[in-house]
This record gives C-alpha cells, sequence and structure tokens, in this order.
C-alpha cells in the first residue's frame, strides 16, 4: 500500500468514525481525543490530516447535508406520479433513519449552534412542489391544507420519532433492534396517513 492510500485510508476511516460518534451514536460533543481512542489512531492525526475538530466537523456537516439533498432530490427530479415520488422519498428517509438515527437532531443542533446552512430546496422547486400538492388535493388524494402543512406533516412523521429515540426507548421498554423494526414498519402507516387512497 502506497503512502497516499494509507493517509487516504486513514483519513476515511477518522470520518467515518466521527460520523458513527454523532450520527449513529449521538455523541454530538465528542472531543478529538474520543474520536481518535474510537478510530484507534494518534489525537495528532486529526489534527494533522484536518487542521482542527471544527474543521473535521464542517466537512461531517457538510456531507450530512449532502444525504439530505440527495433525499430532496427524489421529490425534485424524478418523472414519477407524486405519490410514487412521496413514497420513495419516505423510503429513502427510513432508510437513513435507520443508518444514522441522529443524523437529522445533528443537523438541527449545527444549525441552533449558527453553523452554516446551505439551502437543500430552491425556490422554483419548492414552488412546484406545492403545485404538485395543490393537484393531488384537487384530485382528492391529500386533505385539503395549505401546502407547507402537508411536507410539515410528511417531515414530523419521519423525523419525530428518530429525534425522540432515547426517550421513547427507555420510557416504552424498547431495545434498539425494536426501535429499528418499528422504523422499518413505518412507511405505509406515513403513506396512509398522508394520502386518502
Amino acid at each position: 500500500m502506497s503512502k497516499q492510500e494509507k493517509k487516504d485510508q486513514t483519513q476515511e476511516l477518522i470520518k467515518q468514525t466521527a460520523k458513527n460518534l454523532f450520527f449513529v451514536q449521538g455523541k454530538f460533543d465528542a472531543t478529538t481525543q474520543e474520536i481518535a481512542d474510537e478510530a484507534g489512531v494518534n489525537r495528532t492525526l486529526i489534527n494533522y490530516y484536518f487542521r482542527s475538530r471544527d474543521n473535521l466537523i464542517q466537512i461531517i456537516f457538510d456531507d450530512a447535508q449532502k444525504v439530505e439533498k440527495e433525499k430532496s432530490e427524489i421529490i425534485m427530479n424524478s418523472d414519477l406520479p407524486f405519490k410514487e415520488k412521496i413514497s420513495q422519498f419516505i423510503e429513502g428517509s427510513l432508510s437513513t433513519s435507520l443508518q444514522y438515527p441522529y443524523l437529522e437532531t445533528y443537523i438541527v443542533s449545527q444549525i441552533n449552534k449558527g453553523n452554516c446552512r446551505k439551502k437543500d430546496i430552491e425556490t422554483e422547486d419548492l414552488e412546484k412542489l406545492y403545485k404538485d400538492i395543490e393537484a393531488e388535493m384537487e384530485l382528492g388524494n391529500i386533505e385539503k391544507m395549505k401546502p407547507v402543512h402537508f411536507i410539515l406533516n410528511m417531515i414530523a412523521l419521519l423525523i419525530f420519532p428518530s429525534a425522540i429515540r432515547p426517550l421513547f426507548m427507555e420510557n416504552m421498554n424498547v431495545t434498539d433492534k425494536e426501535f429499528d423494526e418499528l422504523i422499518s414498519e413505518r412507511k405505509e402507516i406515513i403513506l396512509n396517513m398522508l394520502f386518502k387512497n
């Protein structure tokens, strides 16, 4: 293995370890030392490869935003029927929730700290989405409401369970495996709550 390959491998290991700590375990305040210990590397390597913990966090935050943008593009760039687009978005979101249960909570925590936030959806795309929702309402497929409420309902049904995961698990005596099974079952439940037929 060349020096460059080893360097790339170590950088990726540190990034994946930090993602695991932040997005999977929900340890948003993990220190550089905790990341290094979890990765099995010397703490100085984090500064060597990423210059600082803050820079590493920004890279991870940018990766998290990419995941969110990819999910949004399912709705924005597909020619599928509206319900099928929403179904794919829900499926992708639930899959992400299973892989990274604390991803959305992490993004919100970073926004609350004032970290840079790039807009995921362009204004013209959002207006098109609102028109698509209104058309579905006119067809009788969705209850009539402001289109933004449809989106808010969908996002709440998708994200709230992951946001309260530890509290729910503790109070309802649910294991990690049982919670993941609940998340896996949510697609049809959410679709049935959003659509009349």
